[in-house]
């Protein structure tokens, strides 16, 4: 049997590692990864001359510059040029090679910040992005548009999916450019250890938020990708390619910095600083779409995070500061 050759681009970060560990499973797929070192995703001629040479039959485009509220603030040029110029090339270059199948990967930031809750679909484009990430929104809905108009123009089958908040294994635990639950475990983790009486949590702890481990992400992401075009296209407006993909389910950040103390171990105070921005007030996506595509989430919030922690313990010399 002809295996079939997949493309995951970003396969060392946590969503393209994660879709590895899916399909190395599978028998009847040989899966192709390139590092950064050995294909830079922003170089057009670099990309065009992979696909050209690498005989693909699908790609799952998980390569992205990520980061939580201090880096998208910091460095918003970055965040939307190397966004803007991986997805362009990626997708541009798997049309020219005749690749019909990729999969994008978004996020639920392309959301407005007032969206009504839970956010269908179809809210995109219909408000103001949330200013503290919103250069790195308006590259994401800029792909899921690129895929939209190959689709359109082409034939291709281009699916784009959109995550809610995500955690697991292989996450970035930087103090400074992490995303919260990666932040919020290392903290709570060095506060353990240094036998501190607190910990300090930003914003108010008011907002509510939606988390889905990561290979949850993973399963539906090549779920998806393996549905008959014929059911996708029957549950997606062909204006509107874009599907949710979360637990339906949110907390308060209160509730998750206390879930995280919790699963670490951590047994002082929490204070939370009020001078920091919350970002979103809430951010829950509407799941109906994917579920009637047959997929629900596996892994909740509580085990999910004990699994990220003994992750996290197995490899902490990857994260000396």
């Amino acid at each position: 049997m002809e295996k079939k050759r997949v493309f995951v681009a970003g396969h060392r970060g946590m969503v393209g590692s994660a879709i590895v560990r899916q399909l190395a499973q599978r028998g009847d797929i040989e899966l192709v990864t390139r590092t950064s070192t050995e294909l830079d995703l922003t170089d057009q001629a670099s990309v065009n001359a992979f696909f050209a040479d690498a005989h693909i039959d699908e790609v799952y485009l998980a390569a992205a510059k990520v980061g939580g509220i201090l880096a998208n603030n910091t460095q918003p040029a970055e965040f939307i040029y190397q966004n803007l110029m991986m997805e362009c090339n990626v997708i541009h270059a798997a049309h020219l090679a005749d690749i019909q199948k990729l999969l994008f990967l978004g996020s639920s930031c392309i959301y407005p910040k007032f969206a009504e809750q839970p956010m269908q679909e179809n809210v995109l484009l219909t408000g103001v992005l949330e200013p503290t990430n919103e250069p790195y929104a308006v590259a994401k809905i800029a792909g899921i548009k690129l895929c939209e108009s190959y689709n359109r123009q082409y034939g291709r089958d281009y699916r784009s999916v959109m995550p809610t908040n995500l955690y697991g294994p292989q996450d970035n635990f930087h103090p400074e450019n992490s995303h919260v639950i990666p932040g919020l475990i290392r903290r709570f983790h060095e506060a353990k250890l240094e036998g501190n009486s607190e910990v300090v949590a930003w914003g108010s702890g008011r907002p509510m938020r939606e988390f889905l481990y990561v290979d949850d992400m993973a399963a539906a992401s090549v779920h998806i990708m393996e549905l008959s075009k014929g059911i996708y296209q029957s549950n997606t407006d062909p204006m509107l390619g874009h599907i949710n993909v979360g637990t339906g389910v949110d907390c308060t950040i209160r509730e998750l910095v206390e879930t995280i103390a919790k699963v670490v171990g951590f047994e002082g105070g929490i204070r939370f600083d009020t001078s920091k921005p919350d970002g979103t007030p809430r951010k829950l996506l509407n799941v109906d779409r994917l579920a009637s595509l047959g997929w629900t989430y596996s892994v909740s919030l509580e085990v999910g995070l004990e699994k990220t922690y003994r992750w996290f313990l197995d490899n902490q010399d990857q994260f000396r500061a």
